[in-house]
């Protein structure tokens, strides 16, 4: 049986005269990447906030495996299971790639607030530090400092660190960003290794990571949904092709 993780009904959110979501419905499943495309200023990132606790829906319902988390801060709603990356990289460019992931393991463990220096010579905390850190294979670069990996790297890191607390939504916003046509590629291939563990909504805009990764394909324009549907049928439609693909092959 399907388990649905995470249910947005009727969702609106508006900025004065500026309106970012509108009556937005969507649901992600267990297991399944639910990728959410559009034009810049469709209201993606802004969906990706609300879901978040970042920004406040004006309307709607935000439930997570069934309950309803509107009034929920970002910190509870990580604790009940979301995890999330970010258009900008986050990571601390001043700490080494595994001293990174010693921080995820920390607060994963509810220890955020102990000192670093014991922390980062526990050898309970660097085992789970570098289970982490093998999921997106940065093992290899543990002791190098995040500053000096390549940004497709950083990127990944991020990942790593979204999936610390293992979350049961997972939300990637553009993953990809910045990174090259090789790192995109296996950005891509690590992501599809780990959807069987989470569900994942997912804003990008590299098409070709899209087709490969979404099991489902949800369209935004204007804060509105034109279009949700497999991959293939997001493909074959001609009032997706006009507004966002292009008419061409």
């Amino acid at each position: 049986m399907t388990k649905v993780i995470l249910e947005l009904k009727d969702i609106s959110k508006s900025y004065g005269a500026l309106r970012a979501t509108h009556k937005l419905n969507l649901s992600v499943n267990k297991g399944d990447v639910h990728a959410l495309i559009g034009p810049n200023g469709a209201g993606k990132t802004t969906l990706i906030k609300q879901i978040y606790g970042s920004e406040q829906p004006d309307s709607g319902q935000i439930l997570l495996n069934g309950e309803l988390i509107n009034n929920t801060s970002p910190s509870v709603r990580v604790r009940k299971g979301i995890g999330r990356s970010f258009q900008i990289s986050n990571v601390l460019l001043g700490f080494t790639v595994l001293q990174n992931a010693l921080v995820a393991e920390l607060a994963r463990k509810g220890e955020a607030f102990r000192f670093f220096e014991p922390a980062f010579s526990n050898p309970s905390l660097l085992s789970g530090a570098h289970d982490i850190l093998q999921k997106v294979g940065l093992l290899h670069q543990a002791e190098k400092l995040a500053a000096e990996i390549s940004h497709g790297e950083r990127r990944l890191l991020e990942l790593a660190l979204a999936i610390a607390t293992n979350p049961k939504l997972l939300l990637l916003d553009e993953p990809m960003a910045g990174a090259g046509a090789e790192e995109s590629r296996h950005i891509t291939s690590i992501i599809k290794s780990l959807k069987s563990q989470h569900a994942t909504l997912l804003i990008e805009h590299d098409m070709d990571a899209v087709f490969k990764l979404a099991d489902r394909i949800t369209v935004l324009v204007e804060g509105e949904t034109i279009a949700s549907g497999t991959p293939d049928e997001i493909s074959n439609n001609s009032s997706v092709r006009k507004a966002y693909l292009g008419d061409g092959d």
